[in-house]
């Protein structure tokens, strides 16, 4: 396992991640997706397991689900569990933010 920070400060990682938002980010060679709801953040793979499809145009939905843009398979951010559609689950990987940055565990 990997860990990478991303900001120095709380306030610099609230800044850098808009609200409902999905990000791109690059940690090593790892693409991933970064979303911000309020001060919690999920860090997910950012390609569809099934099709390989990028989650990064994907949408949420009210339930805590991203929600694939090509046959709208649904996946929860906190635990990456498939909740609709035929494929395995989303990796996603542990976030913690504190007065440092943003830590993301891959």
């Amino acid at each position: 396992m990997k860990n990478y920070q991303l900001g120095s400060s709380r306030e610099s990682v609230l800044a850098l991640f808009p609200n409902r938002t999905i990000k791109r980010v690059m940690l090593g060679e790892k693409e991933i997706g970064i979303i911000r709801m309020d001060e919690d953040f999920f860090a997910f793979d950012a390609a569809c397991p099934h099709r390989g499809a990028s989650l990064l145009q994907g949408r949420i939905n009210g339930n805590g689900e991203i929600i694939c843009p090509l046959h709208e398979y649904r996946f929860e951010l906190k635990t990456g569990q498939v909740k609709a559609g035929l494929c395995p689950d989303l990796p996603v990987f542990k976030t913690e933010l504190t007065d440092e940055g943003l830590l993301i565990s891959i």
